[in-house]
């Protein structure tokens, strides 16, 4: 079987290998075991290097369309992307005629043409994995919010099944809540109560972006620390923000409570998310926040905003800390929540929750996907 696949996450090549973001490979090296060979459409680094968060395929027969990415943001950006569009299209098309499965992975501006491109095969097998906020009242971009109208029309999309995070009534037939994963059945581990007693540690693990606000996790450990409470903050990702985020904690003198670590390997992160307390992530907007769930695998209290499914995964409460993304909201939340909640009960509800949800787990609902 020959499984097409169209992203916009960035790919390097490096010693015959391919190299993706390691989140997206390690899924999709689920998906590689069910094929025999894969045609990833997608987008190369510019600078063709491995970062240490990326993993390559392990697919032996795997083969990259390099498609350029593009954007409609000014005016020499959409003229540019007049030009870009058909050549990604016809990319599209040729890889799907080859296919016995084409899987997209939403939202993305290659995966919006390919949207359209799909709609030529309607006899062949396909899936979509949308990643983003599948939640109809949010306010998304009207470029999101075509892929969506496209993925749910089942008379434009046929023989599709389209994934999507948490659950959403009165939907098409053809979506599906799918539950992503990062650690394997082997990898689970007891409850084991903290003190909260002592120094809490926060982790933060994503990109340093600003719809993450890393800058706004840092400035409520600052203000917790401000009121006498012991705290520390260890953030893992990289991004543009990195040099500002730098700045701020050089200029506040928060250097012995807050520490920048740029991309790390799974196992670091994993290591301290066993240690912490409280996994935070005050995002704008996410689709399945990996990292959230991440933490509450290891029974650490997660901190997030209600946005997408977050709420659901939370508990609306009982299983995590829902904060408003305002500094001072959020600082009294979690100084609601330590003065008054059953923190143990809660972490422990986190633990539970989320270890139901293994690669284990992931791997069986993909070969439902894929298989015959």
């Amino acid at each position: 079987m020959k499984l097409a696949i169209f992203t916009l996450v960035q790919h390097s090549y490096k010693d015959g290998h391919y190299y993706g973001y390691g989140p997206y490979v390690n899924e999709m090296n689920l998906w590689g075991r069910y094929v025999d060979e894969i045609t990833v459409v997608g987008v190369h680094k510019p600078n063709n290097e491995v970062d240490a968060i990326d993993t390559p395929y392990k697919n032996e027969k795997v083969t990259f369309v390099p498609v350029p990415n593009f954007n409609i943001l000014g005016v020499l950006d959409i003229f540019k992307t007049l030009f870009k569009v058909p050549y990604i299209f016809l990319k599209c098309i040729q890889v799907m005629r080859q296919a016995d499965h084409i899987h997209l992975r939403c939202p993305a501006n290659v995966s919006l043409v390919a949207c359209v491109a799909q709609i030529f095969f309607p006899n062949k097998k396909k899936s979509t994995k949308y990643a983003g906020n599948w939640d109809p009242n949010s306010n998304q971009p009207w470029t999101y919010r075509l892929q969506q109208a496209i993925l749910r029309n089942t008379f434009l999309t046929r023989n599709m099944q389209v994934l999507v995070y948490g659950e959403w009534p009165n939907e098409t037939k053809n979506i599906q809540p799918f539950i992503s994963a990062t650690y394997y059945e082997h990898e689970k581990i007891a409850f084991q109560p903290r003190d909260y007693k002592k120094t809490l540690s926060f982790v933060f693990a994503g990109a340093l972006v600003v719809g993450k606000r890393p800058l706004l996790t840092i400035q409520i450990i600052e203000a917790l620390h401000q009121i006498g409470i012991p705290v520390t903050l260890h953030l893992y990702g990289d991004g543009p923000l990195m040099p500002e985020l730098q700045d701020y904690v050089k200029t506040q003198h928060l250097e012995s409570i807050v520490f920048l670590y740029g991309n790390q390997d799974k196992s670091v992160v994993k290591a301290s998310l066993i240690d912490a307390h409280f996994n935070i992530l005050p995002s704008k907007s996410e689709g399945w926040p990996k990292a959230v769930a991440e933490g509450m695998f290891f029974g650490c209290i997660p901190i997030a905003t209600s946005v997408s499914c977050v709420g659901w995964m939370l508990g609306e409460g009982t299983r995590g800390i829902l904060i408003e993304p305002d500094l001072d909201m959020a600082v009294a939340q979690i100084v609601n929540a330590l003065q008054h909640a059953d923190l143990d009960a809660m972490a422990e509800a986190a633990l539970n929750w989320s270890q139901q949800y293994t690669f284990d787990r992931l791997e069986a609902d993909i070969a439902k996907v894929i298989g015959p």
